[in-house]
């Protein structure tokens, strides 16, 4: 039988529920938790969800009813470890069963001490977050422990996350060829192994670096092109980006996704704003505006550009369900960046053609 938890919102919300993964180990010595509660609406690709580097500092409420019937393995990993604050589900497997499974949801949680609540109602809290935004909070097995914590919480507004989540030198992604056609330097704002694995399906000898990098030093490899990786949190606070950025736009081509794409638009002068509650999961429809398209979209952020303080770039792409912009591109400086992750991992594959787009404008750009 699993031990009582807690789960209370800044505003005084709470829920019920029972102690897992870090919070159900001895040897963790961990009863509270606090982090800023988001949802994610995903139906399947829990562990890539886990390993992104983009969910750091948050908590993540999986919609989905049933958790971890599948189990995980190394392969789908996004990262090289857990960056998620804790998960709150309704219901974990308690035995997974896949011919791919190498280790039960639990264990894996316990391994990477991560924390997490079973046996809430997932749905009232989903409603909870879509009414009143992400909110910050604590959960845990000390309710007392608990309930202060929740009254201190802070959210991710203003903070570097980022530099949580980078490189700490230079390397080389993994199958990169010293004879692949272009050259790119990919920046590490948290960037996941499937967008890797997509450049350099691509053609692309893939070298990534630090957020903290200086654009000199990028254009001294003399890259075909650089990259701008998704990463966690407000762009705001992300300390340098955006000058490094502006001294690489026109030098050579830039493609941007999710978090890269906000630096990029404050790199363009625009502004950034924090949504009610963010785009997370699976099934976003996106406008793609110069064929009239629609692409069925994986997302993962809390922040976008404003749509009003781009001038003298074009948007590219628009969400169907709330308007926010979700591409955009200065042709004159050849670069563009879409918000939404066209590597999905988990998603559909409606964008994948955007790597390809970045390799044919590297290649015009010879």
């Amino acid at each position: 039988m699993r031990d009582r938890a807690l789960l209370v919102l800044a505003d005084g919300a709470e829920f019920e529920g029972e102690a897992i993964g870090a919070f159900a180990d001895p040897e963790a010595e961990l009863t509270v938790a606090t982090g800023e509660f988001v949802f994610n609406t995903a139906l399947s690709g829990y562990q890539e969800v886990l390993t992104d580097p983009s969910y750091a500092g948050q908590v993540i409420t999986f919609t989905y009813p049933h958790i971890g019937n599948y189990g995980v393995n190394p392969a789908d990993s996004e990262s090289a470890g857990v960056h998620c604050a804790g998960i709150v589900v309704r219901e974990l497997a308690r035995r997974p069963s896949n011919w791919r499974s190498e280790e039960g949801l639990e264990a894996y949680l316990r391994r990477h001490r991560v924390p997490g609540v079973s046996g809430i109602d997932t749905r009232r809290l989903t409603r909870h977050l879509r009414c009143h935004g992400a909110l910050p909070g604590a959960f845990g097995t000390d309710e007392v422990a608990v309930r202060a914590a929740a009254a201190t919480a802070k959210g991710t507004d203003g903070l570097d996350l980022v530099a949580t989540v980078t490189c700490t030198a230079p390397y080389l992604a993994p199958g990169s060829a010293p004879d692949a056609p272009f050259s790119v330097v990919a920046y590490d704002f948290g960037i996941k192994s499937s967008i890797l694995r997509r450049l350099v399906a691509a053609g692309c000898r893939v070298e990534v670096v630090p957020a903290s990098t200086k654009a000199d030093d990028v254009l001294a490899r003399r890259p075909d092109g650089v990259f701008l990786s998704n990463g966690p949190g407000d762009p705001a606070g992300v300390v340098g980006a955006p000058d490094a950025i502006r001294g690489l736009l026109g030098e050579v081509p830039v493609f941007g996704i999710c978090l890269g794409h906000q630096l990029l638009g404050l790199a363009l002068d625009g502004t950034t704003s924090k949504l009610p509650f963010g785009h997370h999961g699976a099934n976003h429809p996106v406008r793609r505006m110069a064929s009239g398209s629609v692409e069925i979209t994986s997302q993962n952020h809390n922040y976008a550009v404003d749509a009003g303080s781009l001038e003298g770039a074009e948007v590219t792409h628009v969400n169907l369900n709330d308007g926010v912009v979700e591409g955009l591109k200065v042709e004159r400086l050849r670069a563009f960046s879409v918000q939404y992750h066209p590597e999905a991992a988990p998603g559909p594959h409606d964008a994948v053609y955007l790597f390809d787009d970045f390799t044919s404008l590297m290649e015009a750009s010879r």
